[in-house]
This record gives structure tokens, sequence and C-alpha cells, in this order.
């Protein structure tokens, strides 16, 4: 402390315990500066969590990360934790459509088609719509007048059946939302880069794939799509928390965030006992509604966009069956459920198949998540946990045949968990930043902005640390 009691480095606080709150903590460990991380709930982690089911360590948040986005991985073998990455044993899925599971085509970026035949031979679209879907290649080109939707950029350039039965399933994957609403530019940003100077959306997606195994230029990758942790995702946030050094509290919910004449002071706790903390920078890592009402008297010009982000929930129902149950076996990694087939999944992982690890540790079980509702869904995860873990079994045993019900059952539910990234998503958060940016020492990060994905979390966590101690730094505070 100095002699007038104030902290003898910069104090940084960070406001939400996800793990883009806690990567940002983590990332300041190195800065000379005294790191505290307020969380408001009684656990650290957000999306992230990991129990048992069937004896087995689970993830029932994220359960997969992209590994060849580099952050994710680089932050894991900063904590020492790259010897526990998993590679999947399988990554073929498939999509429940017209009748049956069908295979997902391999030469697809997140639905939208680069090879017509490959396609025609899924069966996942009807012939009319494959042959509407064909007309890519030969309409005139239309430069897009602004943002649009997925339905309106994709279905006008192939029909809106690829989007009925393709490209929502998978975008409903990340996103639990609807492509009538998704952002086109937020949604798929490499393919609407890709797109521009390419006459069709075809060519635009081909390019973003690697070479067909046919090809002689074809080489096999090197790295895996996806990876996940031993002992699950959901073992990260502890990882982050322990190795940043900071002080991180739980059940410490931030009401109020003021300026003061030195820097920021945060109202903590209940309205009957609050306590105050004051800051020299703060970092917001919470989802957009409580992230704009704390901004709401400091940064108005941030929070009014940042409110605006939607919210949807959903549930993942973990069920664990015994060996045999399955037959035939299951080979693939899982299935993605169109919203238009009207079932309550919209997606199926089946994990001990697609990480063999937990095959290993499974004594002789199946262990399958069921991903259930959309935005617009939430009638369905009104219903109590047994009567949704029966509708996902059913729509299991009717997808796959299953046999006899499971013996260990798990339901989580994340409320408002996943952020939407509608119409206008990308100028929503340029006015975010601009209004953030208007108040020195402050910064945000998290899921509601460039990407739901660990990796993109991460990122976010690193340009808003880099913003603070830009600050701090211009401030002669020893950084």
């Amino acid at each position: 402390m100095t002699p007038d009691g104030r902290p003898d480095r910069p104090t940084v606080a960070v406001v939400g315990g996800g793990v883009a709150g806690l990567a940002a903590a983590f990332l300041l460990k190195d800065a000379g500066v005294a790191v505290t991380v307020l969380e408001g709930s009684p656990r650290l982690g957000g999306k992230l969590s990991v129990s048992e089911v069937g004896g087995v360590a689970v993830d029932a948040g994220a359960e997969a990360l992209l590994a060849r986005r580099p952050e994710g991985v680089e932050l894991i073998t900063e904590l020492g934790l790259a010897g526990e990455l998993q590679s999947p044993g399988t990554t073929a899925a498939g999509i429940w459509t017209r009748g049956r599971i069908r295979s997902l085509p391999r030469r697809q970026f997140m639905g939208v088609p680069a090879d017509f035949d490959e396609l025609a031979a899924t069966g996942i679209v009807s012939g009319d719509g494959l042959a509407r879907a064909r007309q890519d290649l030969s309409l005139a080109d239309s430069a897009p007048d602004g943002d649009e939707s997925v339905t309106s950029r994709v279905g006008g350039r192939f029909g809106t059946e690829v989007v009925d039965r393709l490209v929502e399933p998978l975008l409903g994957g990340v996103y639990a939302g609807r492509c009538e609403d998704l952002s086109f530019e937020a949604t798929l940003p490499a393919l609407a880069q890709a797109a521009r100077g390419r006459r069709s959306l075809t060519q635009a997606a081909a390019s973003l794939l690697p070479p067909s195994p046919a090809s002689a230029d074809a080489a096999p990758s090197a790295l895996p799509v996806f990876t996940t942790l031993t002992g699950g995702l959901g073992a990260l946030p502890a990882a982050l928390a322990k190795a940043s050094g900071a002080d991180v509290q739980t059940s410490a919910m931030v009401r109020e965030l003021a300026r003061t004449a030195t820097g920021w002071r945060l109202t903590v706790g209940s309205a009957h006992e609050p306590r105050l903390f004051d800051a020299d920078a703060v970092i917001i890592a919470v989802p957009g509604r409580p992230g704009s009402r704390l901004l709401a008297a400091v940064a108005g010009a941030a929070a009014g966009p940042l409110g605006e982000v939607r919210y949807a929930s959903m549930a993942i129902v973990t069920l664990a069956y015994p060996e045999g149950a399955f037959e035939p076996p299951v080979t693939g990694s899982g299935f993605l459920v169109p919203a238009i087939e009207r079932r309550a999944i919209k997606a199926v992982t089946f994990s001990t198949v697609k990480w063999p690890h937990l095959r290993q540790r499974g004594a002789g079980l199946h262990i399958v998540r069921c991903s259930v509702g959309r935005l617009g869904e939430e009638a369905v995860l009104q219903r109590d946990d047994g009567e949704l873990a029966a509708l996902a079994a059913a729509d299991l045993h009717d997808a796959t045949g299953v046999a006899g019900e499971p013996v260990d059952v798990r339901v989580t539910r994340w409320g408002g968990g996943l952020p939407q990234y509608s119409v206008g998503h990308l100028d929503r958060v340029a006015r975010i930043r601009a209004g953030i940016a208007a108040q020195p020492g402050l910064a945000v990060c998290g899921a509601a902005y460039d990407g739901v994905g660990i990796p993109a979390c991460i990122s976010t966590a690193k340009l808003a640390v880099d913003q603070v101690l830009a600050y701090l730094g211009s401030q002669d505070m020893s950084v």
C-alpha cells in the first residue's frame, strides 16, 4: 500500500466469472496489476460445467472447442494442460430429416453446399429442392444492400429447402436461433468475406474447404477440427482461476458501476448489505442485459445496443444407456434435427463414440447428449426434468431405435444461455465498442460480441486486456 492507503499497483476488476472473464484475469497475471474477479452466481464457469452421468464425468455445457482457431488451444497450453487435450474418434455426423438419419455432406460450409452431386447422394433435400439449389451457379450476382438474414441471403441463392434442412440445423446447433433472424454477416463471416468477388455462394463455400480427397492437391490435416479436455471443458474455469492468481469471488453480484475521480467504484452484494470496491479499470464480462444495466449510468451509448442482444434458452439432456442398447451400433458422432421436423431435440451427440476416452471410462455405457430448445420454443423448456428427459429419450428412440430405458439421466438448463446474432449485429457491436471507447479504463468481453465459442470468447478477453493495459500505461501507472 502507498502512504495514502491506496494499493501499490493498479487494480482491475473483472465483472463475470465465465470463460471470457477468467481468461481476461489469466491474461493479466504478468501485467503488474492486482486483479479481482467478481462473479454473481455461486459457481464459476458460465456455460462450462462438468458432472457425472453413469459414474462418468461428462460436460453439461460446451463439450468441444474449435481446435483450428488457435486461441483456445494456446490458452490451454499456457495453463500446462496440453497433455489433457483429446481428439474426437470421429466427426462424421448426420441430419435426421425426411424419415431417417442422413449423412451430412463433407463438401459444405455450415450447410452451404459446395458439391451438388454429393448433396444429391445424401437425400437431405428433395429433387425439386436440389434443382432449385443448383440455380445458385447460374443466378445473376446480387450484391447485398447491407446486412441481411441467413434465410434471405442463402435462401435467395439456393432456395428455402437447403436453408431449412441443411443450414438451419447447423446454425441452430451453435446459436439455438432461427435463420430468418440470424445475420448472414455475423454468423457466417468467413463465407460472407469469401462471397465478395465471387458470383455464387457455392464457389465461396468451396474456397473455404480443403481440397477434395480425390484431388491430387489434397493432404490430410494434422489438426482435428475439435478438441476437448480429459476431464471435460468444465474443468477449464477452475484451472484458469487458479493460474490467474486473481482474487476470485463468487456470490459477489455487482449491482452498480460508477466513475470516480481516480477510476471506478463498484457496488457489490445485496441491496441490504452492499460493499464498495474501487478499481482503476474494469472489464465487463457478463451477458447483454446485466451488462447493459451496469453500463446505463456510465456508458449509455454502449448500454443501449448491448441491451438489444437477445438470448435463447436451451437444455442439455444427458442419457446413459447400457451396452448393446443401440443395434446396430452407432458409428457417427451424432446428428442434427431441423426445426421443420418439429421434434423436441435439435441435436444429439453420441459422446462415448465421439470421445474415445469417455468410452474407456464408461464401464460399458453409451452416453448421449441431447440438446433441446430453440429461440421461440420456451414452452418445451417449461416441462419438468422428468418430462424433458422422456421427450428426449422418445425422440432418440424414433431416430435410432434404441432399446430400453436409460440407466441414468441428467438435465441441465441454460436459461438465456445463447446470444442471438440477429440482423444488424455487427453494427450493434460497433456501437457498443464506440461507447465503451469513450470511457477510459473500461472494456467488455464475452460471447455477445464476436462469436459464441470458447476461442472467440478468449479473443474478446485479449482485446479487453489490451485496452485496459493501454489505458493504465497512459496514466503513468506501474504496469
